[in-house]
């Protein structure tokens, strides 16, 4: 689950998830979803990615980092997500990718500001802010 923050220069999305892979997955549809990106299924692909970072947090930015990418360059939008293996500072995912047929903004950014992601109800949350 995700759902828009007010921010007063910036977008901003609080996320839910059970686990650290829900709430990865999540972050990135809260992601797609204030970028407005919608895709069709034509021009499906598999794509393997593997990220290490110092921390969960800055796992999760370089994550979302590397999805803006995809989006603004090549128009790729993520429509599946199958951790191979995800720990606080390793990520290992295989994805199913599909070209975007709109966007209505580009994230410029995936910031830091305030960005924790912290132990709730049985479950992780976090609030992440974007530049757009």
């Amino acid at each position: 689950m995700y759902q828009e923050l007010d921010h007063t220069a910036d977008c901003a999305i609080r996320v839910w998830g059970a686990d650290r892979a829900e709430l990865f997955a999540d972050a990135a549809k809260g992601m797609y979803w204030l970028a407005g990106a919608t895709t069709g299924e034509a021009g499906e692909e598999i794509r393997h990615l593997t990220l290490t970072a110092s921390d969960q947090e800055s796992l999760l930015v370089r994550w979302l980092q590397e999805l803006a990418y995809w989006l603004e360059s090549e128009s790729r939008v993520v429509s599946g997500i199958s951790f191979q293996e995800l720990t606080m500072t390793h990520l290992d995912a295989e994805m199913t990718c599909g070209t975007a047929t709109s966007i209505a903004r580009f994230i410029k950014a995936v910031t830091y500001h305030d960005l924790a992601i912290v132990p709730v109800g049985g479950g992780l949350q976090t609030a992440i802010v974007f530049d757009v």
